[in-house]
């Protein structure tokens, strides 16, 4: 019996559960329904992988589209445009806007926004503050949430749980895992004098090692004491290593493609402003102790903390400029190169950009390349090399810190449930992202 799909991607070598190995993938209804050889299928789109690499599709957990409130730095259209350019099939958008996302009427509003603009599929965190920490339980159940977001240390925005007694009482609200920008508010104050004027290299100085090390410490002592869940983002520190890798029964924790790859003091230097992020690029050590991390297994999962700002914004004087850098579209090439350099195996890489998200937040049906999953696939090119180039970027900020920066590794092709949504670095499908669901709160059948 001839088998028939509505796409059929042959050839390619392709990274499931099993192995990675050559193998065709039979798609229906923009789910995965077979893999294997089919010489004789039949299908109304074929997709000849040979050569290239199929890998599940990567997502990021930590992305800032700055939608409401600062559409002129970026937006859920712009935002996800360049996600899929870079191979990038799921987002995780942070609370931070304007208005923040702290109330149901913010979720909804975001989603209402995201809906027939979003190029990749998404969802959003709830941002945790003092005055809605018995909210907390009702915004993490809403479909479309990926959980509860908190700030502990003050970064962009007016998010902030400082305070030791609302820290614990948001981690005693709800019971999904709780993800934490961790720095020590308290220490940030006192050393704030030691941003100097017109000096971004001593960003770090300010906003030191000692200041994440303190906050992971505390968190992951309060979340022991309330049997909560714990997600540390964008850890920067090889201090805060052994802190994690003994909590690993209950805390996981990211780390960026910046973070293992730019080091201080040369990106001050280079980039100036333009290297500025919270918490900061920190020194050669730190980079190393990170990417020890990645091979020991404390690291869980990377996103690019994708946090654009405008060129004007950028290019006033430190300490009066905002942190945060583009990421989304180039984390999976940075990635890539890592791979090619033998920093990461393929799997590693597989884990760390797609697996390792499903496992930590229960994403329904994503994360691997198995019969029943969707149909999200990042078609990648290991032998390809390209230059990074601003012109390139499709964020609205239009800047990318990996400028003139040459990777070997690039997404051909972005798969989002069955429809290609990208193809030899463009987009070529319109915009069709939906909410991602979770298992937590999967909404049953009547």
């Amino acid at each position: 019996m001839t088998q028939t799909f509505d796409l059929l991607i042959r050839g390619g070598i392709v990274a499931t559960p099993n192995g990675i190995a050559a193998a065709d993938i039979g798609v229906i209804g923009g789910r995965i329904a077979a893999i294997g050889s089919f010489p004789g299928a039949k299908a109304a789109e074929i997709f000849e992988a040979k050569g290239l690499h199929v890998l599940p599709g990567v997502m990021d957990t930590q992305v800032h589209f700055r939608e409401p409130g600062n559409e002129h730095k970026e937006d859920l259209d712009t935002g996800t445009r360049a996600a899929i350019l870079g191979g990038v099939t799921t987002i995780f958008e942070m609370p931070n806007t304007n208005p923040p996302t702290t109330n149901v009427q913010a979720v909804h509003d975001k989603l209402a926004r995201a809906k027939g603009r979003a190029h990749c599929d998404y969802a959003f965190y709830a941002g945790a503050t003092p005055q809605n920490i018995e909210e907390l339980k009702v915004l993490e159940a809403l479909p479309g949430v990926c959980g509860i977001k908190a700030f502990l240390g003050s970064s962009t925005g007016t998010l902030l749980l400082a305070k030791e007694a609302d820290i614990l009482a948001a981690l005693k609200s709800g019971k999904r895992r709780v993800a934490v920008h961790s720095e020590d508010e308290d220490r940030m104050i006192a050393r704030k004098h030691l941003a100097e004027a017109g000096k971004p290299q001593t960003h770090p100085v300010w906003r030191d090692a000692e200041a994440a090390r303190m906050s992971t410490e505390r968190v992951l002592r309060l979340a022991r004491e309330a049997g909560r869940r714990l997600h540390v983002l964008h850890v920067t520190t090889g201090d805060e290593i052994p802190l994690l890798a003994a909590a690993k029964e209950f805390a996981t924790a990211e780390t960026t493609p910046q973070h293992l790859t730019l080091s201080a003091p040369e990106c001050y230097e280079r980039l100036g402003t333009y290297a500025q992020m919270n918490p900061p690029i920190r020194d050669e050590s730190h980079r190393l102790a990170l990417w020890d991390a990645v091979r020991q297994g404390v690291i869980d999962v990377i996103g690019s903390d994708h946090a654009p700002h405008t060129r004007e914004e950028k290019d006033k004087e430190y300490p009066g400029t905002p942190s945060g850098m583009p990421g989304v579209q180039t984390l999976a090439t940075i990635l890539l190169d890592h791979v090619n350099k033998g920093n990461l195996t393929l799997e590693r890489f597989v884990d760390l950009t797609a697996s390792g998200a499903q496992r930590i937040f229960g994403i329904a049906g994503k994360g691997r390349i198995a019969r029943g999953y969707d149909a999200d696939f990042t078609i990648v090119d290991l032998s390809l090399t390209r230059e990074i180039t601003n012109s390139w970027i499709a964020s609205r900020c239009g800047w990318t810190p990996f400028d003139g920066m040459k990777t070997k590794g690039w997404p051909v092709a972005t798969i989002l449930r069955g429809r290609t949504v990208m193809r030899d670095f463009a987009v070529v499908t319109p915009a069709s992202g939906e909410p991602a669901r979770f298992v937590e709160t999967l909404v049953p059948a009547p």
